[in-house]
Formats: C-alpha cells, structure tokens, sequence
C-alpha cells in the first residue's frame, strides 16, 4: 500500500475548507499569531471550525484512545474482537467515525507497533478517517516513548538511553540531542505527541513507578534536562509532555494499582516538585500530563491531581501560567478511579481544567458522560469548546492541518539509521556509571580475563524487541575479542539455578552478573555470593535501579556498575565500559543509601569512579 494518496482523493472539497480555515502558526503557550497576508489570527480560524462542529464532536475531541490493531481497517481478528469487547468498535477508522475521538494512543500490547511501516501506514490510516468526518479533522497520534524502561516503538528505531541514565551522563546537550533524534523517527511514523519527558523528581528510592524513569533527585539537574529534552523532541515537530504534575517523585505507592499520597508541604512542593514544570514550561512544553497522586497541601479535598481544580486550574495554569494542553494519565488506572465512578472521573477532570481524557476504561461510558454533562448545565460548551480549541491549536503547530501524512520515503531516510544509532552508542557510553572497582579489576583485559560468563536477570524487553540481556551482554563481550556464554538465572534464582551457576563459573576467568531491583532478601545476592566464593572475580551490572550494590554488601563482588536499563544500548555501552574500550563518565544522579542504616548515604549523588 502506498503511503501518500493524492490529495484530491484525501480532501473532500469540505475537508480542505476546513484544512485551510484552521492552517496557520501558533505561538508556544498557546497565544495565536496572525496568520499569512490576511492578519486573521490562527484562534479566529480554529474558532470558526469549532462552530461548525456538533456537540459530539467537541466532545470527541477531547478523548485520546487506545485501539488494537496494526491498521486502522483491516486489523487481525482478534484484535476485532478485542476492540468489540471493549470499545464496541471494530477498527481504528470506527473508533474515529464513532465517537470522533482527538487522538490515539499507540501500545506495542495492543499491536500498534509491529514494524516502522506498518506504524506509519496505521498512521496515514488513522489520519484518512479523521479527514472523512463530517468536520474533517486530522488526529493527534501519541506514545509513551521515555526511552530506557518505557518504549512502545522498539528496534529497528533508535533506542536511547532513558532519563536515569542521561541524568547520569550530566549532558544536557546529550540529553536535547536524544530527544530530537528520536522524535524526528517519531514523526517519521507519524507519531506526533510523545508522553516524554518524565519531570518527576526520584527523592524516594522504594518509588515502584518512577525510579529510573527519573533524571534524578536533585531538582536543579532535573529541571535542566528536562528543558533540553523538551526543545529536543519539540525542535523535531512533535509534541511534547511532561509528566506527572505535580510530582510523583517521592511515592511508595504506584498509581497504576493504588492511589498515592505526597505529603510534602508547600514549601517542600516548591523546592523539590516545582522547577522541572517549571523548567518545562519556560522551554515551551506543548502538553503536560497529570498525576493521580493526592497533595494535601496543595488540596486538601484529596482529590487526586487530575480531578483537582486547585491544583491543575489554580496552580499549573493560573499560578504558574500554563495555557497549553493538560492530558490526563491514563483513566484505567486505579489511582484516578478510587475515589469516583468512571462515569464522573472525565467530568470532574475537565472541572478542574483537564484538556485531554486518556484512555478510559469504557468510552462509551465517559464520552456520554461528559456530553450529558453539558447537556444538564453542570459542563458549559464553552468550557468544552475552551478545551477544543487548546487541542486544535496543538494540531496547528504541529502543521497536521496542512499534511497529517507520512511516507515510505521518509520511514528509511531517519528510523534506525546508522547516524541516529552511532549516535545513541556515543551518549550511552557516557552514562554507564563505576561504583566500585577492587584491585582494579577494571577495565576487564582480553590477555588475563578473556573467559567471561554472564548470568543475571532477564527481564523481558522495554519495546518487545531487544534482549534478553544476558544474551546481548555475552554477544557484547565476544564483539569486541572476549570468549563469553550466557547464562539466564532469572530475579529469584533458586538454589538448582545457583549450582547451575557455580557449576558454569569453572575455569572462566570472570563472571559478570546483571541484577534487577536487589532487596536484602533478594535471592539475587545468594547467588553473588555463590559466585564469589568460587575464586572466579565477579562483576555486578545493575539493569534497573543503582541502589542494587547497596544490597550486595558482603557478597564478595570485585567490581560494581550502574547501566539504568536493560536496553541493548545501555547494555552494550557497559560491556564497552568494562572492557576499557570507553571511560566510566556516568555519575550518580541519585544518592544510594545504606542498606543497613538508610539515613546514610553509601555513595552520594555525583559518585563515580574513573579509571
């Protein structure tokens, strides 16, 4: 199929009035600049499509969906049956001529994701049944694409380093140049909103949500990379959003199952939560998306943020002077829908001044919701249409009214090329941090220790397409001279994995060892210790969260290193690392505590060995 149908077969003679009535340039912020010769401002435009659309469509507007399916007409059955059970639509281009939904979200789970074509077909198709409504309306195409632990498109793209790691590299300039290359592979598929960067500042090392997610728990350094991500992505043409306002840092609790409570003052707000919106907000963010997380000191109804007028309409748009788009997060999760039924949450988020409502559980039920809301007077058109016209300048500058499309040419000139992946290995191996290095096992030489085993944990790919990483450290080993084997032993190894272990350990002249989130009850640290005990010289790779070595005390490790993320590109970049073929740059942009007394730091935040 190709990707560019011509335009007279695209645009209905109503679809390219409406193109050309809401074209124009629209200023960051969301103030109209005049547009053209005519000195007509682009909000006067938008304003005039907004009042040729039905209620239903306002209303659809602000409604970001999930769909399943790689193409937007003719997906897989089960992918149909999964969209009638829980959409009551079959396809993509229905869910749009139903309910004439703003935006779709892309999942790899729900087979969006498949190859760079096929996304970018999705795509075109996705944009066609926008522009075939009664107002022909192109669509904003959105992910979750952080990089690192959260990738929803995976190879062939580029890979990145995620936040956690670039927070360790220090670069703000590699931290920019990340997010414009991948955002420009981003709108290459036709994705133009990513739900990046993570503004959330890790205080808490025990956050199941956040943690590597995060550049780090200084709220300076955090606020820094923040903006560059922000003009990164943004200087590609996509949208950006950062998340999760108020501040999600400094949980125990993950929203996606429960609903968390900050009780940091407002002061304490302030000083840690504030400066990276802030940041965000300076940098020109074009979205930012809410948290379900309760702040009594910023209202002490304990709604959660994403119903709380206080919070998102007191302080982010009228204390902070926010008027571009507020996204929810997504509305199945527990956090949002604790409180109140998912008939009231979409209401009572745009009360509270919510732009975009993502993902519902059942659309069908929020979107009659919201448009009974108006209906009876509770919701105001205007409030609705003040919304809309938020989302349509977003659409604007992004140019999706002058060419929603994407080609084929344009997938293989910039997704996965060889300069974008050179340039992901160069700002990877400035992250990979050394903790610890006895003797100066480090760098690992090819004469003295060229046997290496690898085992550890294997947790499944980010994206879907990477790893597993034991494998891809081996093969990283053996690229570049090392003789090496892997050996999966998984996150709860038990005492047969561990003989196993031992067992292969005989005769290699190192054994590296990947761990994944280590408590002191880990089963992980017996098998360091296993290990250990056999003469062979061990070497730990945190995959996930650096405070991994504060468990690994006493386990007789030889040399310990942080790589924030069991991407291939992280792992490949430590192997680089370990055998002396790159420096050790990555400094802690968290501060790793005592297992033993967690009041006391065991490596502050800006620790790193060199060799």
């Amino acid at each position: 199929m190709h990707y560019r149908t011509s335009r007279r077969t695209l645009l209905t003679a109503t679809a390219a009035t409406a193109v050309a009535a809401a074209a124009g340039t629209v200023a960051v912020g969301g103030a109209a600049q005049a547009s053209g010769t005519s000195g007509v401002s682009t909000d006067s435009r938008l304003k005039r499509l907004i009042s040729r659309m039905s209620l239903e469509e306002k209303v659809g507007q602000l409604f970001v969906m999930r769909v399943y399916g790689h193409s937007a007409t003719a997906p897989d059955q089960a992918d149909i049956d999964a969209n009638l059970s829980e959409i009551g639509v079959r396809t993509a281009a229905e869910l749009i001529s139903t309910y004439h939904v703003g935006g779709i979200i892309y999942f790899a789970w729900a087979h969006n994701t498949r190859d760079p074509h096929q996304i970018a077909d999705l795509s075109n198709g996705i944009q066609r049944a926008g522009l075939a409504g009664p107002t022909p309306l192109p669509l904003i195409v959105s992910t979750d694409q952080e990089h690192g632990i959260v990738c929803r498109v995976g190879e062939p793209a580029t890979l990145m380093p995620g936040a956690m790691a670039l927070g360790a590299g220090g670069s703000r300039s590699d931290a920019r140049t990340a997010g414009r290359v991948a955002g420009a592979e981003l709108a290459a598929l036709g994705i133009n909103q990513n739900y990046a960067p993570v503004a959330d500042v890790n205080v808490n090392p025990a956050n199941p949500v956040i943690g590597v997610r995060s550049f780090g728990s200084d709220p300076e350094a955090v606020a820094g990379m923040v903006a560059a991500q922000v003009k990164g992505y943004q200087s590609a043409g996509i949208a950006s959003a950062a998340k999760h306002f108020p501040g999600h840092g400094d949980t125990s609790t993950d929203s996606h199952t429960g609903l968390p409570y900050i009780h940091h003052t407002r002061e304490e707000w302030e000083e840690l939560d504030a400066p990276s919106f802030r940041a965000a907000i300076a940098a020109g963010i074009d979205s930012i998306m809410t948290a379900h997380i309760v702040v009594p000191a910023l209202d002490p109804s304990e709604d959660p943020a994403t119903l709380s007028r206080p919070i998102l309409t007191g302080i982010l748009r009228e204390e902070l002077g926010y008027d571009g788009v507020v996204v929810t997060d997504s509305l199945g999760m527990e956090g949002v829908r604790t409180k109140y039924g998912d008939e009231r949450v979409p209401v009572l988020a745009l009360l509270a001044g919510v732009d975009q409502l993502l993902n519902p559980p059942d659309l069908r039920v929020a979107w009659n919701a919201v448009l009974e809301a108006v209906k009876s007077g509770e919701l105001s058109e205007a409030r609705v249409e003040e919304s809309v016209l938020r989302i349509l300048r977003l659409k604007a500058k992004l140019g999706l009214f002058r060419d929603p499309y994407v080609t084929r040419r344009g997938v293989d000139r910039t997704v996965g090329t060889a300069a974008h992946l050179a340039t992901a290995d160069r700002i990877a191996e400035r992250t990979t941090t050394l903790l610890a290095n006895e003797g100066r096992l480090l760098p690992l030489s090819r004469r003295t220790h060229g046997n290496v085993l690898v085992v550890g944990a294997d947790p499944a790919s980010p994206s879907g397409t990477t790893g597993p990483p034991t494998r891809t450290l081996a093969e990283a080993f053996t690229e570049l001279g090392f003789t090496a084997s892997a050996l999966s032993t998984g996150t709860a190894p038990s005492q047969a994995k561990i003989a196993e272990a031992v067992a292969a350990a005989a005769g290699k002249d190192a054994v590296l060892v990947g761990t994944y989130n280590v408590t002191a009850t880990s089963a992980q640290r017996a098998l360091v210790t296993a290990l250990a005990a056999t003469g062979v010289p061990v070497i730990t790779l945190a995959v996930r969260n650096p405070y991994d070595i504060a468990h690994l005390a006493g386990t007789g490790y030889r040399a310990s290193l942080a790589a924030y993320s069991w991407t291939d590109v992280e792992l490949r970049a430590a192997v680089r690392v370990i055998a002396g073929r790159a420096e050790p740059r990555g400094r802690l942009p968290v501060p790793v505590q005592r297992a033993d007394a967690p009041a006391q730091a065991l490596y502050p935040v800006g620790y790193g060995l060199s060799y």
